[in-house]
């Protein structure tokens, strides 16, 4: 049983919440946001909340409480909308925009590109690149694959992480 699918998400004002064909759309101030549902849960939206009931399958249970959680993020997405801040570390390591891409030197024979996808917007100050978008899950997977291109090392931190993410150290070699 989900404790979060059993809470009905409330639909704030200037926000409009619809389900056609399988599809369950967002409107909001910010952005339009679409995701596929399937058969398993019942979406039943009456006035400014929406009821998810799971049905008699196997996989309903699981479902329950994940659509819940997709429909509170994409409701925070179209109002609020997310952020997700990278700090480079290391000598001589930089990121710029340049168009639709963002290009990263990370001592690398040759420059990193990569493309920005559409409803991401990236910003870079010095050593900090800034991602910011509506959609939770497209933001959290183009954050990941930037952080990807060189992930922090244990020895000196050196690479792209997260804003309040811990490495965790080792020590190096001990001169005897």
């Amino acid at each position: 049983m989900s404790r979060l699918g059993k809470i009905p998400v409330i639909i704030p004002s200037g926000v409009t919440v619809t389900l056609e064909n399988d599809v369950l759309m967002v409107k909001g101030p910010k952005a339009t946001l679409s995701r596929e549902v399937k058969k398993d849960i019942d979406i039943k939206i009456d006035g400014n909340t929406v009821t998810l009931t799971p049905t008699k399958t196997e996989a309903a249970p699981a479902l329950w409480g994940t659509y819940a959680a997709h429909l509170r993020n994409m409701i925070k997405g179209v109002t609020e909308g997310y952020t997700r801040i990278l700090e480079i570390e290391g000598v001589g390591y930089r990121a710029e925009v340049k168009g639709s891409d963002i290009v990263l030197s990370m001592g690398f024979s040759h420059p990193v590109v990569l493309a920005i996808p559409a409803g991401i917007t990236a910003e870079v100050l010095k050593s900090v690149i800034t991602l910011s978008g509506a959609d939770k899950d497209a933001l959290g997977q183009f954050a990941a694959n930037v952080r990807k291109v060189k992930e922090p090392e244990p020895y000196k931190g050196k690479g792209i992480r997260y804003r309040g993410e811990y490495i965790i150290r080792k020590q190096g070699k001990k001169a005897v």
